[in-house]
């Protein structure tokens, strides 16, 4: 139970970090583009890779937190960094098609299933 509401809380904070920065980088650039979530993104999977990386090689984080960490709080934050991270490992591992794949169906199929709901709301 204690690991559910750490979890939690790790995803109240990435999700109110989301809102913040997203809403600090488009006062700073406008709404021309979608900045803010692009930032985001960026940031995110910078984020994702440097504490996977320092749980990994330098620091001695624990299973637990290292998934309250990365699932709860980065998972929030953005699942962009997710993607990235999953792509990487693909690619590590010689994986070519699939992580081809990976990137092109969840845009492709992503796009598609956004404008298939919109579709079924209208």
């Amino acid at each position: 139970m204690q690991q559910i509401i750490l979890l939690g809380l790790a995803g109240a904070a990435g999700a109110l970090s989301r809102y913040y920065v997203t809403d600090f980088v488009k006062n700073l650039s406008g709404a021309n583009f979608p900045w803010g979530t692009f930032a985001v993104n960026a940031f995110g999977c910078l984020l994702f890779g440097l504490i996977w990386t320092l749980a990994e090689d330098r620091v001695a984080i624990s299973g637990q937190t290292r998934f309250i960490i990365l699932t709860g709080f980065m998972g929030s934050f953005t699942t962009f960094s997710t993607f990235a991270f999953e792509t990487e490992q693909l690619l590590r591992e010689s994986e070519w098609l699939s992580a081809g794949f990976n990137v092109i169906g969840q845009n492709v199929i992503g796009l598609a299933a956004m404008f298939l709901g919109i579709t079924l709301g209208r």
